[in-house]
């Protein structure tokens, strides 16, 4: 069986709320590497795009393709089908079962993976780059991507899953708390589409085979090879993966989000943290800004214990262990946000100490200290990020995905130096402005009233 998350769930659940995962978004956009890889890029006669690093290093080859059908890409009323269709490839395909095809991955000691998010859904490959276990794993992957047979049985299986997963997150405060922000900073739009029971009860078979047949196409794929195979095995291996898929075309085009309406929305629940989100839509992957926020970013609350909002409420107020804040940029503007947990007796309190602190940050900007900290940070934290071919594939990958200049690992360190206070202080009084925050507190009631000291 491949190896993604334990269920189509853990996809899903992605929809549903975004907290647990998102902030490593900024850590694994803000480093790379200083030796950066050489890419190679081509369109395969199929129609895919593709981009190439030749690793020799070790016998190890590694793929990616990405198609343009993520959550966003969901039919109205059926949030899940994305995850469902992408969880369920493995369930069969062509004339291989569940079990045959995790017997035959084993014999070829290939690992499968994957997954989906808002813009694209995701099949990685890892094989042993000798011909016989490359091929034979290769072979798989266009098998699985190509031919599913989405058994309904297989379906109803997940979906029971789902449900009960479904059940016990919105329980939980930060999962409602998450789902509400999503929803309130997309109003509208795709990105703002929370999943639902009712929404996985509607999902059949058919969706699946639907979902599949429109974006599972090699004009909507792009694929990222690297590894220990030269120039023109890597074009056959472009080519085997994709010969088969259905005929189709680009997906479509999503709409502008609307700007959302700036308010508080309280969730209540018998928890004694409340949990705090603050914030609005950001940037998008290829956006001008991209530099001038990740950097103001690392100062105000993406860099950990350094950052402002961890000294001002956490150091100095002491009403939160952790605060954090982080951009997810997207093919459209992705959320910004500004993230922490307080007892629910100071929730006022640490939600005033973070308004100061943003507006602040806004109005003044970050010290030429603290702009130079970032920069040597980020910067010096690239080497960490293209360490082995597996991450290396990740950046391929975003890269053609997002058609990013090849060159943009190579320009990434000069880029970041290159941001000064003024850029800083001009985006962030442009993108972040307080009078269009969305702030949304979810729990806390199990805690005492405001100024009283908290029960046990």
């Amino acid at each position: 069986m491949m190896n993604f998350p334990a269920s189509p769930f853990s996809a899903f659940a992605r929809r549903l709320h975004l907290s647990a995962l998102v902030p490593l978004v900024l850590a694994a956009s803000t480093d790379v590497a200083h030796a950066t890889p050489r890419i190679e890029q081509w369109t395969a006669p199929t129609g895919a795009k593709v981009l190439f690093v030749a690793s020799h290093e070790l016998p190890m080859l590694d793929i990616q393709i990405d198609f343009a059908g993520g959550h966003a890409f969901d039919p109205p009323g059926k949030s899940g089908v994305a995850s469902f269709t992408r969880g369920l490839l493995d369930a069969g395909a062509g004339d291989l079962d569940e079990q045959a095809i995790s017997d035959r991955a084993a014999d070829l000691g290939m690992v499968l993976s994957g997954g989906v998010d808002e813009d694209r859904t995701s099949l990685t490959v890892r094989t042993l780059s000798a011909a016989q276990e490359r091929d034979g794993a290769v072979a798989l992957a266009a098998t699985v991507l190509a031919q599913p047979k989405f058994p309904a049985e297989m379906l109803e299986r997940e979906r029971i899953r789902a449900l009960a997963n479904l059940r016990e997150a919105l329980t939980r405060p930060a999962v409602l708390a998450s789902r509400a922000f999503n929803a309130a900073i997309y109003p509208g739009h795709p990105y703002g589409i929370v999943g639902s029971a009712e929404s996985l009860a509607a999902i059949q078979r058919e969706d699946l085979a639907a979902f599949h047949a429109r974006y599972y196409n090699a004009r909507n794929a792009s694929i990222a090879i690297v590894g220990d195979v030269d120039r023109a095995t890597a074009e056959k291996i472009a080519i085997a993966l994709t010969q088969n898929l259905p005929d189709g075309n680009p997906a479509e085009a999503l709409p502008a989000p609307v700007p959302p309406q700036a308010g508080q929305i309280r969730i209540s629940n018998p928890s004694a943290q409340a949990h705090i989100l603050v914030g609005l839509q950001g940037m998008r992957r290829d956006d001008p800004d991209y530099f001038a926020l990740l950097v103001g970013n690392h100062i105000l609350g993406g860099g950990g214990f350094t950052s402002r909002l961890m000294k001002e409420v956490r150091d100095k107020n002491g009403l939160a262990y952790d605060v954090h804040s982080y951009f997810e940029p997207r093919r459209l503007a992705g959320p910004f946000q500004i993230g922490l947990q307080t007892r629910g007796n100071q929730s006022t309190r640490a939600l005033d100490a973070v308004n100061a602190t943003l507006a602040e940050f806004i109005a003044k900007g970050p010290t030429e200290k603290e702009l130079k900290a970032a920069r040597d940070n980020i910067v010096n934290g690239f080497g960490l990020r293209l360490d082995s071919n597996g991450k290396i594939l990740s950046y391929v990958s975003l890269i053609g995905f997002f058609g990013l200049p090849l060159d943009w690992l190579e320009r990434y360190p000069k880029s970041v130096n290159a941001v000064t206070l003024n850029d800083v202080r001009d985006a962030f009084a442009r993108r972040v402005q307080p009078g269009q925050l969305i702030t949304v507190i979810a729990g806390g009631d199990g805690s005492s009233e405001e100024g009283s000291p908290a029960k046990p």
